[in-house]
């Protein structure tokens, strides 16, 4: 009888427990009542009822409106549904599913009545897309930064004028992709829409006070680019220009190539002559390096902090060995200084009718009125040009002969001297350089010659005679442009005789170096 009475009390609490069994029979499992997920009760639902209401439930979430605030007026609204939000914790129904269902009758019991009493919330949680989000805060970042502009300087007749300053606002990006995912996190089931993005202020630099006492020279150079031709005359003064204006403050540091770059028709540069691994090519912007070299020279008199400085492949005639800055937007070569004193300086540069180009350095000058430097080229080495290297080119035509001058090589240094009320203080090594030697290359055109000419050329360019290549390579482009002409026949005979010099010449250099090997022996 005691059996039968706990029998029928357990079936009487079973069916006290689980009211929904026979209602959700086809659904299975039944989540006991007061069971939220987030905002969505899922009381008296089976697992797969709960599991399709939240993702309702996120689904109209992902429609609903954000602000991204970067202050007044600069606000960009956007759908949840942009930063890619998922429901990222499905777990959460099996765990909604366990209030109430875990333990023995009485466990089970007392849980439920628990939650009839104080129901629970199970965490809802979020996820987005990282990509996504970032993409978001750069089209932030590109709609609401604000440039920061330095205050300036402008040089007139008069003397300068000083330019306000801007402060910059910047969205920090990587602080507010991490604002925004709070927010997913935290705050995106509630009344409030609006996320203040992390904006930085970015101070100008400089000040009118600073600037206003910006006047002493504190160094000055000029060189002359009288025998360049009209392309390369054009370079230095687009390169000069370039730099003429600029404001350096303490601390900063100023780089050529920065500024006066690209070197294209389209930033004013036109093709002209430049070294290239001891070679002289065209290429734009050829002459730029004498623009680096004079405000170099400027910068070592005004004695700022010079942080990169290289020299020429081979030896420039403007500046004195040593004293050259080189320049290549390829080539990893750049000059570079750092403003050291206490105060900005100003950078003027111009060129001149009579093709010399200048820099001026100015600063507060801070040094002793006594105060002098100077500097001194010192030649250490020299390696004179070996003999003629003569090369043919086959895409210059029968006829052509160029001419590239020799390079003496060096190895040189600068030296710093410093004097104090007409007292040499100090001497000091600058930097070093090493210049390439480079013999006098003549390249002789061969497009379009025949097996005959290039013999006959081949003869020319063995006597190692300048004078006898050019001759017989003028003759032998007569010859060819004469073919099918009256004058045809007069032009090969002009050009034979030329050969046939050309082999005399070669017959008595093997005589003579007979003779002298007889002699030496």
């Amino acid at each position: 009888m005691k059996k039968f009475v706990k029998g029928l009390l357990l079936l009487a609490l079973v069916l006290f427990f689980c009211p929904c069994i026979t209602a959700h029979a086809e659904d299975g499992r039944v989540i006991s009542k007061g069971v939220h997920v987030g905002d969505v009760d899922v009381s008296g639902m089976t697992v797969t009822e709960a599991t399709e209401a939240i993702n309702n439930y996120v689904n109209e979430l992902s429609q609903k409106e954000i602000v991204l605030s970067a202050g007044e007026g600069k606000e960009l609204t956007i759908t949840a549904s942009e930063l890619g939000i998922t429901w990222s914790n499905p777990g959460v129904i099996e765990e909604a599913y366990a209030l109430g269902h875990v333990g023995n009758v009485v466990q089970r019991y007392k849980a439920n009545k628990d939650l009839e009493n104080q129901p629970v919330v199970c965490s809802l949680e979020f996820g987005y897309d990282e990509e996504a989000i970032a993409a978001i805060v750069a089209t932030c970042s590109g709609e609401f930064n604000q440039e920061t502009v330095n205050y300036g300087l402008k040089k007139t007749g008069e003397g300068f004028e000083i330019t306000e300053g801007q402060t910059g606002y910047l969205v920090d990006e990587t602080e507010s992709s991490t604002a925004i995912k709070n927010y997913i996190a935290d705050g995106i089931t509630g009344d409030n829409n609006v996320v203040a993005l992390s904006v930085k202020a970015d101070e100008p630099l400089g000040s009118a006070e600073d600037l206003a006492k910006v006047k002493d020279v504190l160094g000055t150079y000029t060189t002359s680019y009288k025998s360049s031709g009209q392309a390369r005359s054009a370079n230095v003064a687009n390169g000069c220009s370039l730099i003429n204006g600029t404001t350096v403050y303490p601390g900063e540091e100023f780089s050529v190539l920065d500024v006066i770059t690209p070197f294209s028709e389209a930033n004013g540069y036109y093709l002209a002559g430049s070294y290239l691994n001891g070679v002289v090519v065209e290429s734009f912007g050829g002459g730029i390096c004498q623009v680096s070299t004079t405000l170099y020279n400027a910068v070592l008199l005004a004695e700022l902090e010079v942080t990169e400085r290289h020299c020429h492949s081979m030896i420039v005639n403007y500046v004195s060995p040593s004293a050259d800055a080189a320049i290549a937007e390829s080539g990893g070569k750049n000059f570079k200084f750092i403003n050291n004193t206490d105060y900005p300086i100003y950078i003027e540069g111009y060129t001149t009718s009579d093709k010399h180009i200048t820099f001026n350095v100015y600063g507060v000058e801070t040094r002793d009125a006594g105060h002098k430097v100077s500097y001194e080229s010192e030649v250490i080495e020299t390696t004179p040009a070996s003999a003629d290297k003569i090369v043919t080119d086959p895409s210059q035509p029968v006829g052509y002969v160029g001419v590239q001058s020799a390079h003496i090589g060096y190895k040189a240094q600068l030296w710093k001297v410093v004097t104090e009320n007409g007292t040499v203080t100090s001497r000091e090594v600058v930097n070093s350089s090493t210049y390439q030697m480079v013999p006098r290359i003549i390249t002789v055109g061969t497009a379009g010659a025949d097996d005959a000419m290039l013999n006959q050329l081949n003869t020319a360019i063995a006597t190692g005679d300048l004078a006898t290549i050019k001759s017989v390579a003028g003759a032998l482009a007569a010859a060819k442009s004469a073919e099918g002409t009256d004058g045809a026949q007069a032009a090969q005979e002009a050009a034979q005789q030329a050969v046939d010099a050309a082999n005399e010449q070669l017959q008595q250099q093997a005589e003579a170096n007979q003779d002298g090997d007889g002699g030496d022996g």
